[in-house]
């Protein structure tokens, strides 16, 4: 283990942390005002935050003596000022080290290593699998579905300066590295106002465009190449891509259907944009005779689909296919296969994405749909004197409920109905017809029903489908149920048999070829249970659901809600999905990526490919070498309920504590989210004033707790649960549980990760509060039991200490940002203690929110 630590940390100073040095250096010769004696000081105040932390200091205490020995600054106007400065320099300090581990990312990984593609042919090759692999990918693929949830703070134009800087570092270009340094220094980095539901769309579609439509397809060519000889006539994508940007309405009252219409049309823009570049590519090569005038219209006619969009003929996916293929048969035929390589990479693309790019998900909460039923009848009994519901609707029982429901018949005018949210319901289930038919059924075919906590919540979306004359068996929708709580965990099992034994549904399903998506929502699990018993709640939920659909003959296709930290499902995802038994349905893997984590994940084309072949590789190994794989004991699955019950038991406690939410809203950010304009979504439910723990959402809880450096929601209550076991003598038992069951030693080695990113010398001061220090000693005393025990489980002597390369991420950041975070618990001294002018809290308040971007973008999987 010493030789590998000693590797790859020569690998990462080598490669990262060397170039980091250098190239920071720049940063200090800015010719921009004020720059040069920031890039002189923030050393210096780097230095200061460690000696001072170490010494027990307060944030104040730290600032103001940095201020007094190292500056003639003697006012609080002049020393908001400098560290305003500071933070944007640690803004693009950050980003250039993103650019640097971009650039680092080949010689960092083991592109051809285990997971990736060409690992699982060869293993498939030697133990005689690869019939099977064969017919694995005739059906299984991964399905990435982007949103634009509030965990990402670089705007389009930075995230091409990363993209292309990282391209200059690769070849040690150092002028041209210069060029983007200096372009930095004058480049804003955050939005002035709150973004669009568009706006966030326009932002995802840049990884659309310059990543995601390369790195799939490179990944689809490679497996028809290396798997089929070039001869795949199945229509099976192996990856496709989701989007929620301009379709999760859930909480988000600026998503309306005009909305979700703009955000298709630009999709379809998006893509023919990209199949327009690679047809000018290929006229330069495809000059032959006859095949230079298919492909000279062709490109008409794209020109004319990009730049005159409402023209009135659109290209169709089959029409563009037609087109290809024509020109292909010819280049066999007539002109020796000649770039017949480079045409198939553009047919291929075309066959994975369509017209449509991405699918646009729709989402909307449950309640909402019974408020706009309920809107509905009572509209009909005032204008026609009978409505559609029995009057006492909401007092029938679930069977009464979805039998009245099916009885309904006829169909509804949205023009005639006024009320907002439910015309706007109604409106956007008509849009998803209009974008069917425009860019086929793949683009928009998926209603995601949060909140969703019985079968009749399904029946009721089903029926508004039904009165806007959509066919009985809607045959060309998903209903996706969404179960989010531990006890709507629970309930699925029960609310999926009611579902699969009506006869309505039963009909619906045959039309969706036998097949149910079921959504699970990993952070408001963690959220309402805790780290371990949300994950446990989520893995016996699937294996019931496996069982009652195999049993109704139905095949569930599982979407996993998951963000970036493990405390909302992500980590290393790969390794969960390789760590599902065969109790739980295999078909497809389906997630959620959002923020820093599409950055960090999927940031390049290499590193993009490299994940997705990661993905792809843990879902198919999972099956096709399924002797290699055990499912989990009875007696370890009795482990694992125990300790998840005894962790839900101690986080249930903290969070019943008096002082938990005001202790979150006093010392970290958490108020401030709404201020920061990273997002078109409020950071929470409901219209009070007041904050309600029910109506906070996961991502400012979850990035809250990271701003505060204790990451909460990663670990507590695991430590207590496995102390349990060590005082009744049963550690063998957990350790056994460790060594033989993968999904425990992954949700232990993700955990990890989220206390290494832990940092509590830089709240000690809270220690001297008498309300708060209590819940603060609480929180400390579960961490530092839990880092005991996980090193004694791992049999290590340091958290993440077989993840060298990451672990070694994570501290260079932190040390990036420790001055940022210092800044931040700054600001929120001065707002306890009341400033005097309301133009220094004004100040104060936008120097805290500012503090958020370089910490959440340095942590690049923090909420």
């Amino acid at each position: 283990m010493s030789n590998n630590f000693n590797f790859y940390s020569s690998q990462f100073r080598k490669n990262v942390s060397d170039k980091y040095i250098i190239y920071n250096s720049l940063f200090a010769a800015l010719p921009y005002s004020g720059i040069a004696n920031v890039g002189a000081l923030l050393p210096i105040l780097l230095q200061t935050c460690e000696e001072g932390f170490s010494k027990e200091k307060t944030p104040i205490e730290i600032v103001d003596y940095f201020f007094k020995q190292h500056t003639y600054v003697d006012n609080e106007k002049e020393k908001l000022d400098h560290l305003f400065k500071y933070v944007q320099y640690i803004e693009r300090q950050v980003v250039l080290f993103d650019a640097i581990e971009d650039a680092a990312f080949t010689s960092m990984n083991d592109i051809e290593g285990k997971g990736s593609l060409k690992s699982l042919f060869r293993e498939a090759d030697m133990l005689g699998q690869k019939l099977a692999l064969k017919e694995k990918l005739n059906s299984f693929k991964v399905r990435i579905v982007l949103t634009a949830h509030p965990t990402q703070f670089y705007p389009a134009n930075v995230l091409g300066i990363i993209h292309d800087m990282g391209q200059s570092i690769s070849k040690n270009d150092f002028n041209t590295i210069n060029q983007y340094i200096q372009q930095l220094g004058l480049t804003p980095f955050f939005n002035k106002k709150q973004p669009t539901p568009v706006d966030e769309a326009t932002n995802l579609m840049w990884y659309l465009e310059n990543v995601f439509y390369n790195a799939i397809g490179n990944i689809y060519s490679h497996i028809v190449k290396e798997m089929f000889n070039d001869q795949y006539e199945e229509e099976n994508p192996f990856i496709e891509l989701g989007f929620w940007p301009g379709g999760d309405r859930d909480g988000n009252p600026f998503v309306n259907a005009a909305t979700t219409l703009k955000v298709a049309s630009a999709l379809r823009s998006s893509i023919v944009v990209c199949y327009y570049r690679d047809v000018r590519k290929l006229k330069r090569k495809l000059t032959f005779t006859g095949v230079d005038i298919l492909i000279n219209e062709l490109e008409a006619t794209l020109y004319e689909n990009v730049f005159r969009p409402n023209n009135t003929n659109p290209i169709s996916k089959q029409e563009l296919i037609d087109c290809l293929t024509t020109i292909r048969t010819k280049l066999i035929q007539e002109d020796y296969s000649l770039y017949l390589s480079k045409l198939d990479s553009l047919l291929h693309k075309v066959q994975i994405f369509g017209t449509h790019f991405a699918s646009l998900d729709i989402r909307q909460d449950s309640r909402i749909h019974r408020s706009v039923l309920m809107s509905i009848h009572e509209h009909l009994k005032s204008t026609q004197g009978v409505g559609i519901l029995p009057d006492d609707y909401e007092m029938l029982s679930e069977e009464a409920q979805i039998d009245a429901l099916q009885h309904i018949s006829g169909a509804i005018n949205c023009d005639n109905i006024n009320e907002g949210i439910t015309k706007d319901t109604l409106e956007s289930i008509q849009a998803i017809k209009f974008i069917q038919s425009t860019n086929g059924i793949a683009s928009c075919h998926r209603y995601i029903i949060s909140n969703c906590q019985s079968a009749v919540n399904v029946i009721e979306l089903y029926t508004l489908f039904n009165l806007l004359g959509w066919e009985k068996t809607l045959s060309s929708i998903d209903m996706v149920p969404l179960f989010e709580t531990i006890d709507d965990l629970a309930a699925a099992e029960s609310i999926m048999e009611t579902l699969y034994t009506n006869p309505n549904y039963q009909d619906h399903l045959k039309h969706r070829k036998g097949q149910q998506p079921i959504m699970l929502g990993f952070s408001d699990g963690t959220k309402d249970g805790g780290y371990l018993q949300a994950n446990w709640s989520i893995y016996t939920a699937k294996e019931r659901l496996t069982s009652v659909s195999r049993k109704h003959n139905v095949v569930v296709k599982f979407f996993d809600g998951r963000g970036g930290p493990p405390s909302r499902g992500g980590g290393k995802t790969n390794q969960f999905y390789a760590s599902m038994g065969n109790q739980i349905e295999n078909q497809e893997i389906q997630l959620t990526v959002q923020g820093q984590t599409i950055t960090s994940n999927f940031g390049t084309i290499q590193s993009a490919q490299y994940n997705l072949e990661q993905l792809l590789s843990a879902g198919l190994s999972n099956e096709i070498f399924a002797t290699t794989k055990s499912n989990i004991t009875t007696e370890h699955r009795a482990i694992l309920e125990e300790l998840g019950h005894l962790s839900y038991v101690t986080y249930q406690q903290l969070k019943q504590h008096p002082s938990f939410l005001p202790y979150l809203q006093k010392f970290s950010p958490l108020n401030y989210y709404g201020k920061s304009n990273i997002a078109s979504r409020p950071t929470k439910r409901g219209q009070t004033d007041t904050l309600a723990f029910n109506d906070l959402r996961a991502i400012p809880f979850v990035g809250s707790w990271s701003q505060l450096k204790q990451n909460v929601p990663g670990y507590f209550g695991v430590g207590t649960a496995l102390q349990v076991f060590k005082e009744k003598g049963k550690w063998k038992e957990v350790e056994s549980l460790y060594q033989t069951v993968p999904f425990f030693r992954t949700l232990i080695d993700n955990s990890m990760m989220s206390m290494v990113k832990s940092n509590f010398s830089i709240t000690k001061y809270i220690d001297s509060d008498p309300e708060f220090s209590p819940i603060r000693n609480i929180i400390k005393e579960e961490f530092n039991l839990t880092t005991q025990l996980y090193l004694e489980l791992t049999q290590t002597k340091s958290l993440m200490e077989n993840d060298t390369l990451a672990k070694h991420s994570i501290l260079f950041r932190d040390r990036i940002v420790l001055p940022l975070l210092t800044i931040q618990q700054y600001a929120l001294c001065k707002l306890q203690e009341t400033p005097k002018e309301e133009v220094l809290k004004i100040a104060y308040e936008k120097l805290l929110t500012r503090t958020m971007f370089g910490v959440i973008n340095a942590a690049r999987n923090s909420a």
